[in-house]
């Protein structure tokens, strides 16, 4: 419960309502303690004004300060306050604590002397002394009236607010969590197998990308496995046809029904190099996707490889009364490649050509120079590709045609091979094709002078 992400959420908002509420709480007590005391002041000075003027009443009434004793000892009572007040000569004439009556006073710096000078009077009549050391009881319930009241303010706004805040925080954590929640149980459904996991959130923001990556990744995957299950369906098939036929003919020799002749071992051979050819392309296929292919690089003339490719093809397409030529630019320069490679894909991509187009049809081979690099092309009139099959063309044992005949293809590895080869020279490789009109297999090798 605590490793859990809505547990972090509450507890992170919790912890920063709480410092926002006590800071707040701590600046508006101390604003409210200056304040309050700034009252305070006013306070004080408001009562010892009232003094002067109800002494300074009683001396001009009874012409001098006899009798005031009693009188101060009540505003004494009466303010909380010791009061002190001396004539003009500084002897203290009333004492509201009944102690310094008669003495010279000497000023405390506890005490607040006030000089009375009413405006009616031509000299001091007295000074009056008020100890301020002390809040009085008036004043003391007064400011813990309103520290109470803004205490009490603080604590329940406090209160209130975090509660406020923490179901808000759970609602919203919740409303954040639940695509992670089912972005969760989708990947753990991925994880066993179920490609069809698909999340829909409506969020635009980070966790809308992150369930678009997700989705974006079980496409692929699940892409990737069917082409995992039609390859190995592929391999099976591929591997079943020649495999039954060496069966057979062992058995057909072993039980003397055949000769182990010259035309048998020939069938023999054939099977085997079928078998061997499907082998090296899966082994070739997984150290180009392992990135670990050799290559070793040379310069080389592509005219005279493609001259080259064209004659190895030439019988199959004169068999089948397809005219082959070659069109290449003058003056082609060198380019360092794996010769053997750069051969190997341009088999395939006349192979191709050849199997798929009909007789009395054409192929024809290009290369030119155009920026920096040598684009060699291989166009054929035949049945071509559709819309739908063309971006899939380079997916291994991806063929267009689905009967897996012989007679259309081999074991469906080789544009795939031919892409890895090309890509691994720095060049891409790319088809365009119009059904009923041919197709046209291109790809790039840089040139470096």
């Amino acid at each position: 419960m605590i490793h859990s992400l809505n547990f972090r959420l509450l507890a992170a908002f919790g912890l920063v309502i709480v410092i926002i509420i006590g800071a707040a709480f701590f600046f508006a007590n101390r604003a409210a303690r200056a304040e309050i005391g700034r009252i305070g002041e006013q306070i004080e000075l408001s009562q010892v004004r009232k003094m002067e003027g109800l002494l300074s009443t009683y001396f001009f009434g009874n012409r001098n300060w006899e009798g005031i004793q009693p009188y101060v000892v009540e505003l004494g009572d009466i303010y909380g306050r010791r009061i002190i007040l001396t004539d003009a000569s500084n002897t203290v004439v009333a004492d509201s604590a009944e102690e310094l009556i008669g003495t010279s006073y000497s000023v405390d710096t506890g005490s607040q002397g006030r000089k009375m000078m009413p405006p009616w009077a031509a000299r001091s009549i007295g000074t009056l002394h008020v100890d301020t050391t002390e809040p009085s009881e008036i004043n003391k319930a007064a400011m813990q009236l309103a520290f109470n009241s803004i205490g009490r303010f603080f604590i329940w706004g406090g209160l209130i607010a975090v509660v406020v805040a923490l179901i808000l925080t759970f609602v919203l954590s919740r409303r954040i969590l639940s695509p992670v929640k089912a972005l969760t149980k989708a990947s753990r459904k991925l994880g066993k197998g179920d490609f069809s996991q698909r999340v829909n959130v409506g969020d635009r923001g980070e966790v809308g990308e992150l369930a678009e990556s997700f989705n974006t990744m079980a496409g692929d995957l699940e892409h990737n496995e069917r082409l995992r299950r039609n390859m190995v369906a592929d391999v099976a098939h591929e591997l079943r046809t020649p495999l039954s036929n060496l069966n057979g003919y062992l058995e057909a020799i072993r039980d003397g029904v055949i000769k182990p002749d010259a035309e048998t071992i020939r069938s023999l051979s054939e099977e085997a190099a079928t078998l061997s050819g499907l082998v090296n392309d899966l082994q070739e296929l997984s150290l180009a996707d392992a990135g670990e292919l050799k290559l070793a690089y040379q310069p080389e003339d592509i005219s005279t490889l493609i001259k080259e490719a064209v004659a190895a093809v030439r019988t199959r397409a004169n068999a089948k009364k397809i005219k082959l030529s070659a069109d290449l630019s003058a003056g082609l320069p060198r380019i360092n490649i794996d010769s053997q490679r750069i051969k190997q894909v341009l088999n395939n991509l006349l192979a191709n050509a050849v199997a798929h187009t009909e007789s009395k049809g054409n192929i024809t081979v290009t290369a030119q120079l155009k920026a920096n690099e040598i684009i060699t092309s291989v166009t054929d009139t035949g049945e071509g590709i559709s819309a739908e099959d063309l971006p899939n063309i380079f997916e291994r044992f991806y063929r267009v045609d689905k009967s897996r005949a012989r007679s259309t293809g081999g074991s469906g590895l080789g544009l795939t091979i031919a892409k890895r080869l090309v890509e691994a020279h720095g060049g891409k490789i790319w088809a365009e094709s119009e059904p009923g009109k041919g197709s046209t297999f291109s790809f790039t090798l840089p040139v470096t002078r």
